[in-house]
């Protein structure tokens, strides 16, 4: 039976930085599928999109340029605000050309941006680091960043949030804990910052709470500078009960702690279940037509899938759906180790598709037999393959919120994931399945009861669907983080007129 080859970290390298960096996608299929905008804007450029400007102005930071959940919940929060009485300005890290998933401009079409651009090409920017060690990645770990990178990353975001009207805004809200913090701590150290955490870098703090690697090497500098800008945080959002961990590993006090649920765009995720052919018709699109997942060689479409190999999405007695990275915490070699061993009992297939990743990411060497690669596809065409599937599966043991199971369920999937932080929130009793982190025959057990029972599914999506919509709405959530701005930025309108 083929296997898909290790990737070493050698080619994960190579492929990461020809790929991302340098923007050598296959930009032809890219604007089939994707949300290609017609321009390119360079380092720190600004674009803007006008509101009627009768709101209170914000200005929106995220560091990194848009890869995860975080980019997602900074562009709906931002097109949801207005409407509860803010205007924003983004301010983003940018990397690559139009149409590629990790482009700003291209991320956020209808807002007032700046982009702070990445790419190599571009020259003068530092690449952005991460909260991950990934060996063999560009984006180095940020406690492995000494002090003259630090310092460049830090001039260059005092420029960015310049740009984009820092001076004029009421306050920033700066989403993760990053440069962008230290920034906004000495060019506007008046201003009132909402942070937001999305988990990333609690995961960071843990390991180092525990024993950091060696190459870590300036481990202690990064805790205590994030320490430091979580308690410049006039408040600092975070996922639902994790108030308690971000308290005891940034030492902040809980009077300034709000935990608070990401939105789900409720117009976009929204039940459109699909008959027999028409699913059969989606796969076949993604899978054959406009194929975007990769072998060793790291290029979008390297791997292609034929009519014939559909063969198990055609018999399915249930078709799995994993949406999000291929990172270390999202236990995907698990996934398919319960995966085999679930097949291995059935008579019917159980096709396991895996959309996402990025180059340079990789699931682990298995079976290619009943498992497709998707690769990664654009946040507006996720509905599709939800209701193209009947179960969606995350078995992350470190998901600070787990937006893709609140997307999920507000198309009426019902879901399966570890009984861990986010999602053991999410997952209400009787809208999906929770099973122990790091089990595999729980796992296992667990695919079986789903795969086999769909009218058990059916019930299950029902709730998941009542429950989505009724709790996690976008315009609900801004108008609760419109409230944390306006009791924060009420001391900004008593200097002014006290300067006035």
């Amino acid at each position: 039976m083929p296997v898909w080859p290790c990737r070493s970290m050698a080619w994960m390298r190579r492929a990461l930085v020809r790929d991302q960096r340098r923007g050598n996608y296959d930009r032809e299929t890219l604007a089939k599928v994707g949300d290609a905008q017609p321009h390119r804007e360079g380092a720190g450029s600004r674009r803007r999109r006008p509101g009627d400007g009768s709101g209170r102005r914000v200005v929106s930071g995220l560091f990194f340029f848009p890869r995860g959940g975080s980019a997602q919940v900074a562009r709906a929060l931002a097109r949801a605000l207005p409407q509860a009485g803010w205007e924003v300005t983004q301010a983003a890290g940018s990397l690559g050309g139009p149409g590629e998933q990790t482009h700003a401009p291209s991320f956020f079409p209808d807002l007032d941006l700046v982009a702070v651009d990445y790419s190599p090409e571009t020259g003068g920017v530092p690449f952005q680091p991460s909260y991950e060690d990934r060996p063999g990645a560009p984006d180095r770990v940020f406690a492995s960043i000494g002090d003259d990178e630090y310092e460049r990353l830090v001039e260059v975001w005092v420029g960015a949030l310049e740009r984009a009207g820092a001076r004029r805004a009421e306050l920033l809200h700066l989403h993760h804990l990053t440069p962008a913090n230290e920034a906004a701590r000495r060019a506007f150290p008046t201003l009132p910052v909402v942070g937001q955490l999305h988990g990333t870098e609690l995961a960071m703090l843990r390991t180092l709470e525990a024993d950091a690697p060696a190459g870590w090497r300036f481990a202690e500098r990064w805790r205590l500078r994030l320490r430091g800008w979580a308690g410049e945080c006039a408040r600092l959002i975070v996922p639902p009960a994790a108030g308690d961990d971000v308290a005891r590993l940034l030492a902040v006090p809980h009077r300034a702690i709000v935990e608070l649920p990401s939105g789900v765009e409720l117009d976009l995720f929204r039940r459109q279940p699909l008959e027999r052919d028409r699913r059969l018709a989606h796969w076949r699109r993604w899978l054959v037509e406009q194929p975007l997942g990769w072998d060793e060689s790291g290029v979008p479409g390297s791997v292609a899938y034929t009519d014939a190999d559909l063969w198990p999405l055609r018999e399915a007695e249930a078709i799995v759906l994993y949406i999000g990275r291929y990172t270390a915490v999202k236990r995907l070699p698990l996934l398919i180790r319960a995966h085999a061993q679930a097949l291995a009992r059935l008579e019917r297939p159980l096709p396991l598709v895996l959309v996402g990743g990025s180059p340079g990411e990789w699931e682990g060497e298995h079976p290619d037999e009943q498992r497709f690669l998707t690769g990664w596809r654009p946040h507006q065409q996720l509905p599709q393959a939800l209701n193209a599937a009947d179960l969606l599966v995350l078995p992350s043991v470190a998901e600070a919120f787990g937006l893709v199971l609140v997307e999920a369920m507000a198309c009426g999937l019902p879901v399966l994931a570890a009984d861990a932080h986010g999602p053991a929130q999410i997952v209400a009793p009787g809208t999906g399945w929770l099973v122990p982190a790091d089990d595999q025959h729980a796992l296992t057990e667990a695919l079986l009861s789903a795969a086999s029972d769909p009218r058990e599914r059916r019930q299950r999506g029902e709730r998941a669907h009542r429950h989505a919509r009724s709790g996690y709405g976008w315009p609900m959530i801004a108008a609760r983080i419109a409230d944390i701005y306006n009791q924060v930025s009420g001391g900004v309108d008593a200097q002014r007129a006290a300067r006035a």
